[in-house]
């Protein structure tokens, strides 16, 4: 019985991210590792939770089995272990591999034909998403072609990000950091005055302010929080509900970020989740430090009486 090769988990985990604190998508749904909702029936993510790596692994297995498995089998019959892997990576993101034309094309030995059909599923709430443009071409080169991409080698090198700025775990242009800095303005954290950057310490505030992971980068669940704030107050202004348009697919669907002008949370860069890790708990450190000389007063005040050398060393700043 075919399943999914480590190879392809491998890809399809690097392509979704894994997120191990629940938090909400767009357009509200509770999400936690590598897009799991509670449609997904092996995990109902909720307000505070948080996983280990190895559970997110061990769900994502589970679910890959339960449900996207069995029906890629069922659709694709007996195919080539890339095309396998390929195939299950749509169907995670879509759900709708039972029902797509680019099935039929490639089943009849039409490769043209068939990478054509893919690139058909590129939208969501009603536009071109760059993320899904992006990861349908990189699922017929697996599918059609055994070609991978180049995931596990850093393009950039971002060795030592400047701990001034927040990092990125998702692929920008500067136009569209801009945007993104404009949008932390809009709800009232200051993201600075540097184009194409934006401040570590709004970052930080934000995710704390709405219980995500203090790590200073902003990636999918910061993203998709930042989002929904947006449409909220928009929806405000209107009068009428703030959730944004869209949907999110039972298990692993990419959410959708409508008609705001903020860049897609789709657009997770491969190459940049392999250090977002290493890097995160490094900003967070100094973001610990941030906050602990930005209140010394407060601490020294509080220490005085058990630790008065500490107390008067803080003092002293």
């Amino acid at each position: 019985m075919q399943t999914t090769s480590p190879r392809g988990i491998d890809y399809l985990e690097s392509i979704e991210g894994v997120v191990l604190k629940a938090y909400r998508d767009p357009v509200g749904i509770w999400t936690i590792g590598g897009g799991l909702t509670a449609a997904s029936g092996v995990v109902t993510p909720r307000a505070g939770m948080v996983i280990s790596r190895k559970e997110a692994s061990r769900l994502l297995s589970l679910a890959l089995k339960r449900s996207y498995e069995p029906r890629v089998r069922k659709t694709l019959g007996n195919v080539e272990q890339h095309a396998f892997d390929g195939a299950v990576s749509f169907d995670w993101n879509t759900g709708a591999i039972h029902r797509a034309s680019w099935v039929k094309a490639f089943l009849n030995g039409n490769p043209t034909k068939a990478r054509a059909k893919l690139m058909l599923w590129v939208k969501g709430g009603g536009r071109v998403l760059p993320g899904l443009k992006r990861r349908r071409r990189e699922e017929a080169d697996i599918i059609l072609l055994n070609k991978w991409p180049a995931h596990v080698t850093i393009a950039r090198n971002p060795s030592k990000p400047n701990v001034a700025f927040a990092g990125l775990a998702i692929s920008l242009s500067p136009d569209e950091i801009d945007q993104v800095a404009e949008a932390f303005r809009i709800i009232g954290f200051d993201p600075g005055k540097t184009s194409g950057r934006i401040s570590l310490i709004a970052v930080s505030e934000f995710q704390r302010k709405y219980d995500l992971r203090v790590d200073g980068i902003i990636g999918k669940a910061t993203l998709s929080t930042l989002q929904r704030e947006l449409d909220a107050r928009k929806g405000a202004k209107k009068g009428a509900g703030g959730a944004a348009g869209g949907a999110a697919v039972a298990g692993g669907g990419e959410a959708v970020a409508p008609g705001t002008g903020l860049p897609d949370p789709t657009s997770l860069d491969p190459a940049l989740l392999k250090w977002v890790g290493m890097a995160g708990g490094a900003i967070a450190g100094v973001y610990l430090l941030y906050l602990a000389w930005h209140y010394r007063d407060m601490i020294a005040a509080r220490i005085a009486n058990r630790l008065p050398r500490t107390a008067k060393f803080l003092r002293s700043f």
